[in-house]
């Protein structure tokens, strides 16, 4: 089932979405679905609220069916309060799109030909859970409170800030954790999508599943000197410092 949300200014209480698509399964136009047609909601309206809600798509681990969107918003200031996000690769998605993409039709999907609009949305006391690049944009995106759950080895975030936008993905007082049989050292806090990708953890709680290295590349050693990656008051037996790339602010 998949669900399109236009309205605006709406309150949601108590919905439960569930979908289960991924992006390697064949749409009914014959090519595969891919990234960005697999979202189990995509909201569009702006000024939407969500409480107590959750969003799931139970289409599987990446390895078996690639990525599947759980939630994906693109219309503007949108709060989610007490919500569940479950997936697994590329759970949530908060828009917009990059400008461009990389490999011909990436970008397939409902948005893909719409202007790139700035987009801010507000998540508070939220459960998200995820794999790989489970929570991923260029959204500016304010997390407090809420529980980031690493279900496999994988990045937290992977944003793609618009190198005009100032401010990207920031979690505040929030805790980093895994499932039960994640091994140590297995997953990054996250890694930049486009190169001027900005994160930043305020007073969070990081597990042992979080590596020493904290923030990875992805191979694109220009984004030492685009990316802002920061962490200001982390603890935790993943908050360890003295392994984080120099490129990462970092301080106690």
């Amino acid at each position: 089932m998949q669900y399109l949300i236009t309205e605006s200014d709406k309150v949601f209480e108590g919905e439960h979405f569930t979908g289960n698509i991924g992006a390697e399964m064949i749409h009914p136009d014959g090519k595969p679905y891919r990234t960005f047609r697999t979202q189990t909601v995509l909201a569009e309206g702006h000024r939407l609220t969500f409480k107590n809600c959750t969003f799931e798509n139970t289409a599987g681990p990446g390895k078996l069916v690639g990525q599947a969107i759980a939630l994906y918003l693109d219309g503007d200031d949108i709060r989610l309060e007490n919500c569940t996000i479950l997936g697994y690769q590329d759970s949530l998605f908060l828009a917009p799109l990059p400008k461009k993409e990389q490999q011909k039709g990436g970008f397939t999907g409902p948005m893909e030909g719409e202007p790139r609009k700035e987009r801010t949305f507000y998540l508070k006391n939220c459960r998200i859970e995820g794999g790989v690049d489970f929570i991923f944009g260029g959204a500016t995106a304010y997390f407090d409170d809420c529980v980031f759950v690493s279900r496999e080895p994988g990045y937290v975030f992977a944003p793609s800030t618009p190198v005009e936008v100032e401010t990207g993905f920031v979690a505040r007082n929030c805790r980093f954790e895994r499932a039960a049989d994640l091994p140590d050292d297995s997953c990054y806090i996250a890694r930049p999508w486009r190169i001027y990708a900005k994160v930043r953890l305020e007073n969070c709680f990081l597990d042992s599943h979080i590596c020493p290295e904290g923030f990875h590349d992805w191979d694109k050693p220009e984004a030492h000197e685009t990316t802002v990656f920061e962490e200001y008051g982390s603890y935790g037996p993943g908050a360890e410092k003295a392994a984080r790339p120099d490129w990462v602010r970092f301080e106690k």
